[in-house]
């Protein structure tokens, strides 16, 4: 039998509660990447990311800066303008954010396969769409020529 796991194992001090990239927040790397070029206003963040609600794209935002790795800045002018952009720590984040990127790349056949593989007992109760037919997993973009 396996030892219990202890009651304080993530307790405040622990280091995985100040892991800026959390795994319930999707969004944050995605984030961190659109903002890897420069400062950006919400609207810009909004092009790529447009599957992200505003709200839900706000509070990523605001979670990031709470962490130090975004900074807003208001701009008071005629009409308020409000840039984010990385700070140091944040652009720290941009070498791990790629090796991830890259490690999914490599395993993207593996990944969708074994989601399938999960999804195929529950195919019975997924939605289908407008033809019948349950939808398929994306392809990898690199391979949607194949």
């Amino acid at each position: 039998m396996s030892k219990p796991l202890p009651a304080d194992m993530f307790d405040e001090l622990c280091p995985s509660s100040l892991n800026p990239i959390r795994f319930g927040d999707k969004w944050a790397a995605l984030v961190i990447r659109c903002l890897e070029h420069g400062p950006r206003r919400f609207s810009e963040l909004r092009v790529p990311l447009h599957r992200v609600t505003p709200k839900v794209l706000t509070q990523s935002l605001r979670s990031l800066e709470r962490d130090g790795l975004v900074k807003r800045t208001v701009y008071a002018e005629a009409t308020v303008r409000v840039e984010y952009e990385l700070t140091a720590l944040g652009r720290s984040m941009l070498e791990p954010i790629a090796v991830a990127c890259a490690w999914t790349e490599k395993h993207w056949d593996e990944l969708l396969d074994a989601r399938e593989s999960y999804d195929k007992p529950r195919a019975s109760t997924a939605p289908a769409d407008a033809s019948g037919r349950v939808p398929a997993l994306p392809k990898h973009p690199a391979q949607s020529d194949r």
